[in-house]
């Protein structure tokens, strides 16, 4: 038996990178196991494409710090090239929508450092003269993006790893994964090994890999082809000419990529009806191996681009390259803890795995090193999908992310596979009513509510169909009363004799009394924000906690691992029980109907009781994100029609009406409430996103607490602060550039326009906190003028939560 601090399992860029990155962090006896060679599955035959191109900041810096590493610091270290080509890259279109989004990532990528160029037709047919302009209305360019040779990438990692003491084993299938004694123990053909951690990295084999662990792994593998041209005359008389290679072009309304390869061209089409390949197996014996080519599926995507460049047809096919990509349900890879497994990780599911390979590795081993991850996890945490996504949501959702590679990522886009997969009690009654469905974490809730049957959201980066019916939603909210289904919460009991202490030591808050409601976040040990939870001390025995619903694994592991040593049960709600919202100046009328319990004097904010409403036992907790008086009514979810109709019976006479997640983020916005996953992230700590009140640090211990401390006095500390937006025709949504004159200064993670308050308004955070005058957003390419906001500018009293 062998013994090892950490075991990677699979040898592709991704777990290479892994190994590279933890030597480097100093870890030692790393060991990676691999079935075949390094880069066989998907890396020693994908086409090497690195782009800075991205939705996220967390994703563009997974691929930027991917190019620094191939082309500058693997040579450096090896003394060899990698083969990276900086040939940049642009993107052409003749959709509006899509120069919407070109602007928007140009946008983020003026505060992350990576500025791309948006593009006039006329500098596209500078940039690439062999492209035909015919409908195009202009592009993006990304000068620094270029392409790589996978394998030698992927062996300089190796071989730096090794020399720093990493030990690969090569042709060792593993066979056999479990835990005995607090350690991992892999049976392999060749040995058996003893780990502290393991790493799965197994990129095709993922599924497999994860199924021996124990864990659902929410990937697909996908064939993708790509075809090699012979020579081109086009590109011959170029490089004769000793003019610089072809920039990357791509056209993601008709779905293919074509760059440089020699003296020929490569073209990469992503057809709409994705080819899923050995869903529930790998053969044992697939390598390096290629599926036979099958150019009838794309031959409409070919043409197409024969159409645009024109050059192709002037080069016959040389080579036709039909391999499998591996693709989890939102198309990013999968990085982070297992859920639910002490010392397990993944690093696997990436359809970009070279593009974003050399950072991710970066990522993971920073995580494992310091206990929290270097950036927002979010986008690529490993807990973000549940046991919701089954054999049947991860294919559909594979199937969707490779038709829609080139899609337009519209804000708060909702996509159409792999949906109705948790449907809270009230959900038919939501739909009855007009709700008009988004998804979180697999559930089903209503973004809005429409009187037109069959209503749809018509997405836009500009004001949006939807916008009309918030309107009367808000109004409905401040002016009466309306009911909603908040059963997406994320919801946990925590029930024993140690529950009190369990409260008082999970977070930067204290525990709040019997009977009262409070706020607490956990911190990294970086000190950054990992989760917020609404605690209400049932009793000294009882304390009932929700927090978001994407949040539930990351949630959940908290709760278990900080239970331990105490003597407490956590127990996962979210499926027992449905939540029901009622706000507005009418709500305490309505609920008063139907409950013996004194909603008055007896019944303050932030207080709860349990009651009985309509004959039914209900947690209720008067408590509202939307800044009106209000109640949540949490309630065994058998309970849930009965209670919803009996309200809803009498708040109708009332006016009464129904709201939203679009509704309740815009007087959120209003009351300058902070969000779990957008404006309250890993990175960043309580005092720099303003909630310096929930930081109770004096006498008490927690993790964080001192890297709080630290953070909360340094000199580049950044801060929160609530902007009110002029002169903007479009609403913000988040990682809009805020600027102080020309210079970028800050970036916004939420916005909405406030129906209460006539504005349009935005959290953000100023990197630069003395930047507090002449600032303006850069919202779609255009600056609009913004001031900051001293106090929330709806009831900044609380007058309305009070009354």
């Amino acid at each position: 038996m062998t013994d090892a601090q950490v075991l990677i399992i699979g040898g592709g860029a991704m777990g290479v990178s892994l190994m590279y990155h933890l030597t480097k962090a100093g870890w030692r006896d790393v060991v990676l196991v691999e079935k075949n060679d390094l880069t066989h599955g998907s890396t020693w035959h994908a086409a090497g494409l690195c782009t800075h191109f991205a939705h996220n900041p967390t994703i563009q810096e997974l691929r930027a710090r991917s190019v620094r590493l191939y082309r500058d610091i693997l040579p450096e270290e090896t003394g060899q090239s990698c083969g990276f080509h900086r040939s940049g890259a642009m993107r052409v279109t003749s959709n509006p929508d899509r120069m919407d989004e070109f602007r928007h990532v140009a946008g983020l990528s003026d505060f992350t450092g990576y500025p791309l160029e948006v593009l006039t037709p006329e500098r596209i047919a500078e940039l690439h003269p062999l492209a035909k302009l015919d409908g195009l209305i202009g592009g993006i360019y990304e000068p620094d993006d270029g392409h790589v040779d996978p394998t030698l990438a992927t062996n300089a990692m190796a071989q730096v790893a090794t020399r720093n003491g990493a030990k690969i084993s090569r042709y060792n299938p593993v066979r056999s994964i479990h835990r005995e004694d607090g350690k991992w123990i892999v049976e392999t053909d060749k040995d058996t090994f003893r780990a502290t951690h393991i790493v799965n990295a197994a990129g095709t084999w993922g599924w497999e890999i994860g199924h021996m662990m124990g864990l659902n792994i929410p990937s697909v593998p996908v064939l993708h082809q790509y075809l090699v041209t012979d020579t081109i005359p086009e590109v011959t008389d170029r490089i004769n000419a000793g003019l610089p290679e072809l920039p990357m072009i791509r056209d993601p309304e008709e779905s293919w990529y074509v760059r440089q390869e020699r003296d020929g061209l490569i073209l990469g089409p992503y057809e709409k009806d994705a080819q899923v390949w050995s869903i529930d197996g790998v053969p044992p014996e697939f390598g390096a191996d290629l599926m036979p080519p099958d150019l009838d599926r794309v031959e409409h995507i070919i043409e197409a681009a024969m159409d645009r460049v024109p050059a192709l047809m002037n080069g016959g096919v040389k080579t036709v390259v039909n391999g499998p990509i591996t693709f989890t349900p939102d198309a990013n890879p999968l990085i982070g803890p297992a859920h639910g497994l002490d010392n397990a990780w993944l690093i696997t599911g990436s359809s970009m795995g070279v593009m974003e390979g050399g950072g991710s590795g970066w990522f993971l081993a920073h995580w494992m090193t310091h206990g929290a991850p270097p950036m927002d996890a979010l986008a690529v945490d490993s807990r973000r999908f549940g046991t919701w996504a089954d054999r049947d949501y991860r294919v559909d959702k594979a199937i969707e992310c490779f038709g829609l590679q080139f899609g337009v990522h519209y804000p708060g886009e909702e996509r159409p596979a792999g949906r109705n997969k948790r449907l809270s009690p009230l959900h038919q009654l939501m739909l009855d009513r007009g709700a008009v469905m988004g998804a979180a974490y697999g559930w089903e809730r209503p973004n809005w509510f429409s009187d037109t049957p069959g209503d749809i959201a018509h997405e836009s980066f500009r004001r949006p169909n939807w916008f009309l019916h918030v309107a009367h939603e808000v109004e409905t909210v401040t002016t009466k009363a309306a009911i909603a289904d908040l059963s997406v919460f994320s919801k946990f009991d925590v029930i024993g004799p140690d529950a009190r202490s369990f409260v008082e030591t999970l977070g930067a808050n204290r525990a709040p009394a019997n009977g009262r409601i409070g706020l607490t976040h956990v911190l990294t040990p970086a000190g950054g924000v990992l989760s917020e939870f609404t605690v209400t001390m049932l009793s000294d025995t009882h304390a009932y906690l929700t927090s978001a619903a994407a949040a539930e694994q990351i949630d959940l592991d908290q709760l278990l691992s900080h239970a331990e040593g105490k003597d407490v049960s956590v127990i996962n709600r979210c499926e027992d029980f449905a939540v029901i919202g009622l706000m507005g100046p009418l709500s305490r009328d309505i609920l008063r109907a139907h409950t013996d319990a004194d909603l008055d004097n007896g019944f303050p904010w932030l207080t709860a009781q349990t009651l009985d409403v309509a004959g039914r036992p209900v947690r209720a907790l008067r408590v509202s994100y939307l800044g009106e008086l209000g109640w949540e009514l949490h309630m065994d979810r058998v309970h849930a029609e009965h209670v919803f109709l009996t309200l809803e019976a009498t708040g109708k006479p009332k006016g009464m009406g129904y709201y939203g997640a679009y509704a309740a983020n815009a007087m959120r916005l209003e009351k300058g409430y902070r969000g779990w996953g957008s404006d309250l992230t890993t990175e960043r700590s309580l005092h720099e996103a303003g909630l310096g009140m929930f930081a109770r640090a004096k006498g008490r211990d927690f993790v964080g607490r001192d890297a709080m401390l630290d953070r909360e006095d340094r000199d580049d500390r950044w801060n929160m602060v609530l902007l009110e937006i002029h002169n903007s025709e479009f609403d913000p949504f988040y990682a809009h550039s805020v600027l102080q004159d020309d210079q970028v200064v800050g970036i916004v993670t939420s916005g909405a326009y406030g129906h209460r308050t006539d504005k349009t308004l935005a959290l953000a955070y100023l990197r630069d906190r003395h930047a507090t005058e002449g600032l303006s957003v850069s919202i779609l390419g255009r600056k609009c003028p913004a001031t900051i906001l001293p106090k929330a500018p709806f009831d900044p009293d609380n007058t309305r939560l009070k009354s």
